[in-house]
């Protein structure tokens, strides 16, 4: 059958237009939401080792200026009752596959050179407690510390949460939440708002800040009127 030439040149350049199109890896998804201007949107996953960006050692840490508007958007409360607390009631260490718990992943994350043995458990690295700036060599000498503490999640609003929350306060590894420290000044800390204690070493103070201030905006919890005062010089030392 013979087809018309003009019919046959609109087939052909239809066929060239969507070949163009196709499978070219060119065009967004679907999915894709770009910013205004045009940019992909930014993506907060880790690296591949699990580790922070170059200059901060938490995960999950923001900008200061993030973290002053997050500090201004909290709610400013006297602490709650103690009353029904337990650290029981924030399962901890969670398992996190391959014999591995949270502790043990923190201590691989946090470290240099850590080798672990078949249960997981770190038997060799170092590490550099960010509160005091003391280099550990010795797994048994550090501790995994709670940024936020339970007990001052408990009295900020945690009192009123359900186990399974709970769980992922005691055990969030994406946010800045856990960090292995020393276990003298985790101990010196214990469940201290900001107002209360402070890292020894006032070059943590930006990082300490600003991830304290993150990690209670993320969940919601509320700040005492010192608390909020002390975060705030906290976030002064951060570099303009």
């Amino acid at each position: 059958m013979r087809v018309p030439g003009a019919v046959l040149a609109a087939v052909l350049l239809l066929a060239a237009a969507g070949c163009s199109g196709a499978g070219s890896g060119s065009g967004a998804d679907p999915g894709d939401d770009p910013k205004p201007g045009g940019s992909a949107p930014a993506t907060s996953a880790a690296p591949a080792d699990g580790k922070p960006p170059s200059g901060d050692v938490l995960p999950g840490m923001v900008g200061v200026s993030v973290a002053r508007t997050q500090l201004a958007a909290l709610k400013v409360a006297p602490p709650g009752t103690m009353s029904g607390y337990s650290r029981d009631k924030f399962t901890h260490w969670a398992e996190q596959g391959d014999k591995c718990d949270t502790r043990e992943v923190i201590l691989q994350r946090d470290g240099a050179n850590v080798t672990r043995d078949s249960q997981c458990k770190a038997v060799s690295g170092t590490w550099k407690s960010l509160y005091d700036d003391v280099v550990v060599t010795e797994a048994s000498k550090i501790d995994i510390d709670h940024m936020v503490p339970l007990a001052e999640g408990w009295r900020s609003g945690a009192a009123g949460w359900d186990a399974a929350k709970r769980k992922a306060f005691a055990n969030d590894l994406t946010r800045p939440q856990l960090l292995a420290v020393t276990a003298s000044s985790n101990r010196s800390k214990g469940d201290q708002s900001p107002d209360l204690w402070q890292p020894p070493s006032k070059t943590a103070w930006c990082q300490y800040g600003r991830a304290w201030t993150t990690v209670k905006s993320t969940y919601g919890l509320t700040v005492t009127e010192p608390e909020k005062k002390m975060l705030s010089t906290m976030l002064d030392t951060c570099a303009a």
